[in-house]
């Protein structure tokens, strides 16, 4: 009987609200039992026997950081309770022991205590000895930089975590302090990525688009400044959207900082179209527009997250965007809305990538999808940006995009006063473009350079950058390694399971679908 349930809310028979009263929170956590190691799960996984299992589980509850966007922490924002070590030891064999491939750890803070290092070395022993789990997703604490950092070197070490998460949201001190966050440091994020990027550790970024306090500007200064501290592998530009838990939630806090939200249905990034057939469907409350960051702006500002992603992070033009950047002290801002602002006449296909950036961003703002639904290319949706690298392929433009490319650097260059030496531009934007995967590439190739390129690109993707010198290079592109005999196995094997690692070009063969994480 509902009204015998503590902490839930309902309609009752005669259409009324009811709200029960708020049941204590659980604080001996080892009186609930484990639903692994009670048997609970047996049956089903003895009746699958050729199914692939995927692991939710927990070594704590609670958050003690209080971010007005979550409703995790302002919910609780007090002390973390903790399992057994000796039980979550036991859960960890009886994973290995039914071969679970993917754990992923639901705690808010992994690191937050001393024992996840003993936790973290556990798991990595018993993957030595067994080969599972595969991978173990967890989230980072914040502020204890030494013990995040050891751990994920653990977990890195033992091949189980996928990338580090760097959980930076916002860079701007005030819209740190709008969001409750100000006593979360920036620095300390930005240590760690610098820290694993020195060891080969591959991170990625969160930013959420939209919040508090954040301008435009602010916005994509941060972008600029985290590509500078060496983040070239991915920052995940999340929308804002608001849970009804979470301060933010409140009226009189939507009122304050003028966040203006939009109704849409709720579908994540590489989805199946064939969920859109369900009966009932998620939706979210998605803020489109605040005092700080008005609609308008709002649409430059997601515009530039998608541009940012499929130049940089893409790997379209990121060989070249470096080079002008290290060389030429040109910030990454400057050289990302060069091609957002681009004259239709001189430049049609920049143009008509940057417009349908804006359309997308006005769509969203309507209440349409986050991400661009095609039937064709696997039935799933697809990020703005990997949806204009697609159709360039698929249209047969990626030549005649990096001719204009190319043109437009040599034009912002000049407008600073600037210059590269021609055949050192246009050699690294053909090297770039003789790298990007492409299916029914069989033949292997050698590129014939000038200079340094490749090792000068390396190394700044090491965090360890050395001059760009003249000399005669030369590089050979294995190719018939990864041949892709199909658009479809294309779409699948480079543009969606390469996404997280930023796997599209040859040289990087780190690639394998994310079960979950957070996507």
């Amino acid at each position: 009987k509902w009204e015998q349930v503590p902490s839930i809310s309902y309609i009752d028979g005669a259409g009324e609200f009811v709200k029960q009263e708020k049941f204590a929170r659980i604080k001996e956590l080892n009186d609930v039992p484990s639903p692994y190691l009670t048997g609970v799960f047996d049956p089903l996984i003895e009746a699958n026997p050729d199914e692939v299992w995927l692991i939710l589980w927990e070594t704590n509850r609670g958050c003690p950081f209080s971010c007005t966007f979550c409703d995790w922490g302002s919910a609780t924002a007090a002390k973390v309770y903790r399992f057994e070590q000796e039980r979550l030891f036991a859960e960890i064999q009886w994973f290995a022991e039914r071969k679970i491939e993917f754990v992923f750890c639901c705690d808010a803070n992994f690191g937050i205590l001393p024992r996840d290092v003993d936790i973290a070395e556990f798991i990595a022993a018993i993957k030595e000895e067994t080969g599972y789990p595969h991978a173990l997703s967890v989230q980072n604490t914040k502020n204890a930089t030494e013990r995040a950092y050891k751990v994920q070197k653990i977990l890195s070490d033992a091949r189980l975590n996928k990338g580090v998460t760097i959980s930076l949201q916002s860079v701007d001190p005030n819209t740190l302090e709008s969001i409750k966050r100000q006593n979360i440091s920036s620095d300390s994020f930005q240590e760690l990525q610098r820290r694993f990027t020195r060891d080969r550790v591959e991170t990625y970024t969160d930013m959420i688009l939209g919040l508090p306090g954040e301008t435009y500007d602010t916005f994509v200064d941060g972008v600029s400044a985290i590509i500078d501290n060496g983040q070239h592998n991915r920052i995940q530009f999340n929308n804002l959207s608001i849970l009804p838990n979470a301060e933010m939630g409140d009226p009189e806090y939507q009122k304050e900082y003028g966040m203006e939200v939009v109704q849409s249905q709720i579908f994540n990034i590489h989805g199946s179209l064939n969920d859109l057939e369900e009966e009932i469907h998620e939706i979210q409350d998605l803020v489109i527009g605040t005092g700080a960051m008005p609609r308008q702006d709002w649409i430059r500002t997601q515009a530039f997250s998608w541009m940012t992603g499929f130049l940089h992070f893409d790997k379209v033009l990121q060989m070249p965007l470096i080079m002008v950047n290290k060389i030429c002290a040109v910030d990454y801002r400057d050289l990302i809305e060069a091609f957002i602002e681009v004259e239709q006449e001189q430049y049609p296909i920049l143009a008509r990538v940057a417009q349908f950036f804006t359309d997308k961003a006005f769509d969203i703002q309507g209440g349409g999808f986050e991400y661009c639904l095609s039937k064709e290319w696997l039935n799933i949706g697809w990020p703005a940006d990997e949806d204009v690298l697609i159709q360039l392929c698929i249209d047969d433009d990626l030549e005649a995009f990096y001719d204009e490319a190319e043109r437009r650097l040599v034009q912002l260059l000049a407008s600073k006063f600037l210059e590269l030496p021609p055949d050192l531009l246009h050699q690294a934007i053909q090297l770039n473009m003789t790298l990007i995967k492409q299916p029914f590439q069989s033949e292997d190739l050698e590129f014939k350079a000038s200079y340094n390129l490749w090792e000068f690109y390396q190394s700044v993707l090491i965090g360890d950058p050395i001059p760009v010198e003249q000399d005669n290079c030369v590089y050979y592109i294995e190719r018939s390694s990864e041949v892709y005999e199909s658009w479809e196995d294309w779409f699948r094997e480079v543009i969606w399971y390469g996404n997280k690692k930023g796997a599209y070009l040859y040289g990087n063969d780190q690639v394998g679908r994310q079960l979950a994480g957070h996507y």
